[in-house]
């Protein structure tokens, strides 16, 4: 069937094979994050979520937490990332890295170009899969304000 010439042709629109992070996760407007699957567990009241998250060079994902484990792979670049009670790390591309339940932590990339990771969380079903915290949470204990006995 031809176009008649007073039609314009609408420009054609690319979708990604996996759908994007739902709306209801806050780091998703600081970073490219694609959900590659999301399944039941045998766990129950749980569910497992796959994502792919690119960080661009200089960029913060920002504290956050999840409601659950995160289990993460880095394919790709170099990101700093920082785990509330643990050291400081760089982890490098072909490494890995696990993040426990609720605990604040953050991802910085290095650089030089866009860090790649593959996390897979193992949630509550029906929670956002991050909330920004803003900070780390300093436990009294370590912020002096513990009593002294």
């Amino acid at each position: 069937m031809a176009v008649p010439d007073s039609v314009t042709p609408r420009p054609s629109t690319v979708v990604s094979a996996a759908p994007v992070m739902r709306a209801g996760d806050e780091l998703a407007a600081r970073l490219t994050r694609t959900e590659v699957q999301r399944s039941p567990s045998s766990v129950p009241g749980r569910e497992f979520v796959q994502v792919l998250t690119e960080i661009p060079r200089g960029v913060e994902s920002g504290w956050h937490t999840h409601p659950g484990e995160e289990v993460g792979y880095l394919i790709g670049g170099t990101v700093e990332l920082c785990v509330e009670g643990q050291p400081t790390r760089t982890v490098r591309a072909g490494e890995g890295f696990l993040v426990p339940p609720h605990t604040p932590h953050n991802a910085r990339d290095l650089g030089p170009g866009t860090g790649r990771m593959v996390s897979t969380y193992l949630v509550e079903v029906g929670q956002p899969l991050s909330v920004l915290t803003g900070g780390p949470v300093v436990p009294a204990s370590r912020a002096g304000l513990a009593g002294a006995g």
